[in-house]
């Protein structure tokens, strides 16, 4: 299913990663739950293991945030072995093959940013996947194609994003031709980004946008001065979500903890606050305008392995190369039963006979649907508008980036119907407590997760989840503003 969307000013559309919003299954506090919890205090920030084997987190989240710590692990509880083999165990289940969870980790591989703040254009030691964006699409020609851009979506900073994330415009060793993708791959980026990002202002000259200082690049005084800019060539446009400055405080684009009763996501990707105390407004920043603390969460989980990072931070997803890099991660990240859109593009994704039967098919349709399916796509009739939009901005992508579009290629998305449970893409990556009945535990405890087909914060994909999340549905506790409110030892 497909979290909402708002429409911005200029017809701009913010995406969010989608996600059900399922309340917590877990038993409320008892007052007196202090008493059973051990002494250590620990946060739901990355779960590395200290020596006894318990989670803690790298750095403790700001004493406002709710607190998850763990009692004592009782006699009985799973050894490390233990963990590993039932990890082991739930990866062969994920998908239709063995390799599901490999090719999975291998979308969401990351390089270090020490070696990405290396990169710079022309670089020989650049990695291959920015070697390749480099002949794609060098500077002159990224100058060409977003003439108007804010002047922090630098080609550096463009270059650094998809350094990030290794599995975007890769290598292939089966004969696909890597640079051939990755024409197609940039030219669906960018038409979306326009959706996203544009100006979407017929009228806008090189004069006219070089009175915006954010916006006036050196590229704009080459360009003649009072001819209408096309509206492809008017992406990113928007820096940040109009109406809305860091610090902003408006209840907007948050999933806070509350108490008892607060989803599972508000624990786990819990919101900063403000100078004043006040809840961060998590608002669309960089190219894909990232937005909602649950998608700022783990995009710095997969960046940093911390998840406050970037929910303490969020303006640096607009001012550094992370304005790149959430669209480069949003294309590389699987969204069960949704693929990646990487793997619609390279054809790792082949659709199998439900995704056929519900009109699925590889080409650019499929991967508007993966952006913003519940609201552009479906029904029958014609194309939304917003999808004749990000159509003819493919169109022209592709013919400035030497793209062949195929005759049968879907472009638009009306007559599908959506990647389903039982779709080539569908795997369950997730964690949930197992509530089975095991009667070697004290109480028929299962001292388990299961793999489920919705999003927890939990994944199998993420090393170290699995006993993340037994350890949080069987000894955690959440503690905020002094009170115990969550236990799930009870």
């Amino acid at each position: 299913m497909d979290h909402g969307y708002a429409l911005g000013q200029h017809g701009r559309r913010r995406q969010a990663l989608a996600r059900p919003r399922r309340l917590q299954r877990h038993t409320d506090a008892h007052p007196d739950a202090d008493t059973h919890a051990d002494t250590d205090t620990h946060a739901h920030a990355h779960a590395h293991a200290d020596t006894d084997g318990n989670p803690t987190p790298t750095p403790a989240p700001a004493a406002y945030k709710p607190q998850v710590r763990f009692v004592a692990a009782p006699a009985g509880y799973p050894t490390a072995a233990q963990f590993t083999a039932a990890e082991q165990a739930l990866a062969a289940q994920i998908g239709t093959d063995a390799q599901a969870l490999n090719r999975i980790r291998a979308a969401l591989r990351v390089l270090p940013d020490a070696d990405v703040n290396a990169v710079v254009a022309g670089r020989t030691a650049n990695p291959d996947n920015v070697k390749r964006v480099e002949r794609v699409l060098g500077q002159a020609k990224f100058d060409q194609l977003f003439p108007v851009r804010h002047v922090n979506y630098t080609y550096t900073n463009f270059l650094r994003g998809i350094a990030k994330f290794p599995a975007y415009c890769d290598n292939y060793s089966d004969g696909r031709d890597a640079d051939a993708i990755c024409r197609k791959l940039l030219a669906t980026s960018f038409a979306h980004f326009v959706q996203e990002t544009g100006a979407n202002w017929p009228a806008l000259t090189a004069a006219t946008a070089r009175t915006y200082s954010e916006h006036n690049n050196a590229v704009l005084a080459t360009l003649p001065q009072n001819d209408a800019i096309a509206s492809y060539r008017q992406a990113l446009w928007y820096l940040r979500e109009s109406g809305y400055a860091e610090g902003s405080s408006v209840g907007a684009y948050q999933d806070c903890f509350n108490g008892a009763g607060s989803s599972i996501f508000s624990i786990f990707y819990p919101c900063a606050q403000n100078t004043q105390g006040k809840y961060l407004d998590y608002f669309g920043r960089g190219s894909k305008q990232l937005s909602w603390n649950y998608n700022y969460g783990p995009f710095s989980k997969s960046l940093y392995g911390d998840v406050n990072v970037l929910l303490d931070d969020p303006g640096r997803v607009a001012d550094s190369w992370l304005n790149f890099a959430s669209a480069v991660w949003f294309a590389v990240y699987p969204q069960s039963p949704k693929p990646p859109m990487t793997w619609v593009v390279d054809g790792s994704w082949v659709p199998n006979a439900v995704d056929l039967a519900n009109n699925m098919k590889p080409g650019f349709g499929a991967t508007v649907f993966i952006i913003n399916g519940g609201i552009e796509c479906g029904g029958g009739g014609a194309e939304k508008t917003q999808v004749q939009n990000r159509i003819a901005a493919y169109r022209e992508f592709a013919r400035e980036l030497g793209v062949t579009i195929a005759a049968d290629e879907p472009l638009g998305c009306a007559a599908m119907k959506g990647f389903q449970s039982g779709s080539a893409a569908a795997t369950r990556t997730y964690l949930d407590k197992d509530w089975s009945y095991n009667a070697n535990n004290p109480g028929g405890v299962s001292w388990a997760c299961k793999l489920v087909d919705y999003q927890m914060p939990f994944s199998l994909a993420n090393a170290g989840d699995y006993k993340q999340c037994v350890d949080y549905m069987f000894r955690g506790q959440v503690v905020w503003q002094g009170t115990t409110v969550i236990d799930n030892t009870k």
